[in-house]
């Protein structure tokens, strides 16, 4: 049982004047409250503290341990407690964000200089995985803000819509028969646990583009590279297909495509928590700015 931090209080207080009644006086309470708060932390330390003469009180051996670390105690109380208000208040403590390791290429580094310049009582982490795994870490409060692609609609989210994608087929520059989706030699470069690369693979069986080999990965950066150097032709977001000028990519005009949405969630209750707000808003300005996130 944990003792209350104003029974503390009172009991430094008593520490100190070694006096029940100059005790109360002073923290302007009665005496029988008092006494039942010192009652209290008794019972919470489970030994007495506190042994009554016709002269005040004499702290016993529990009580000078308890004294001794009573003030560190609720020093210690009172600045987790201005910690926690000033996160709910104001733009500080500590709020983890989530994306896809792509999705944070081509999304965090245009908000994240400004947000921790502008409000240096942040303090952010960052936590990479499918949009999938990183809904579900908001729903379970283990991520404070998610940018997330397409997102199943649930009750205790807010969604609320950045931009869009288009996820399709590219080839880089060359001639090599691996490179040719219509060579019947071709290699397919892809993420083959994405739900956009299992649609578009189920689509491509009604067009002319056809593969030999399937490599996969992962990572849709290492995929861009591969297909960027001549290992084949991918399936790849556009925004990661265009992300750099030094990316030299050729959408396949004939290919299938899955349409994205990209969103910013978090959970209903903290809609109004300053903090989440301002890293929402910074997210959202990012996208609407036309010189950062394409």
């Amino acid at each position: 049982m944990l003792p209350q931090p104003q029974d503390l209080k009172y009991f430094i207080e008593v520490s100190k004047t070694l006096n029940l009644t100059r005790a109360s006086e002073r923290l302007g309470i009665t005496q029988p409250s008092l006494t039942l708060a010192i009652q209290r932390l008794e019972h919470a330390v489970g030994a007495p503290l506190l042994i009554r003469s016709k002269k005040g009180v004499v702290l016993t051996q529990a009580g000078q341990i308890l004294f001794t670390q009573a003030q560190t105690l609720t020093d210690a109380w009172e600045k987790l407690k201005e910690k926690t208000l000033r996160s709910y208040m104001d733009v500080a403590g500590q709020y983890t964000i989530g994306c896809h390791p792509s999705v944070a290429l081509y999304s965090l580094p245009h908000f994240m200089g400004d947000l921790l310049e502008n409000y240096p009582h942040l303090e952010i982490k960052c936590i990479h995985d499918l949009s999938r795994k990183i809904t579900e870490g908001v729903i379970n409060y283990q991520i404070s803000v998610g940018i997330v692609i397409n997102p199943i609609p649930h009750p205790d989210l807010v969604i609320q819509k950045l931009s869009t994608d288009v996820v399709t087929f590219w080839k880089g520059e060359g001639n090599k028969k691996i490179q040719n989706p219509y060579s019947g030699e071709g290699i397919l470069i892809c993420d083959p646990d994405l739900i956009q690369t299992q649609a578009l693979l189920k689509k491509m069986k009604k067009t002319k583009i056809k593969y030999k080999t399937l490599l996969s990965s992962s990572n849709l950066e290492v995929i861009t590279e591969l297909v960027t150097k001549g290992s084949g032709f991918g399936i790849i977001p556009k925004r990661v297909a265009t992300r750099s000028s030094q990316i030299k990519l050729q959408k396949i005009k004939t290919a299938p495509s899955f349409h994205d949405d990209i969103c910013v969630i978090y959970r209903v209750e903290n809609k109004n928590i300053p903090a989440i707000q301002m890293i929402s808003k910074k997210i959202k300005n990012a996208y609407r700015s036309p010189f950062s996130v394409k």
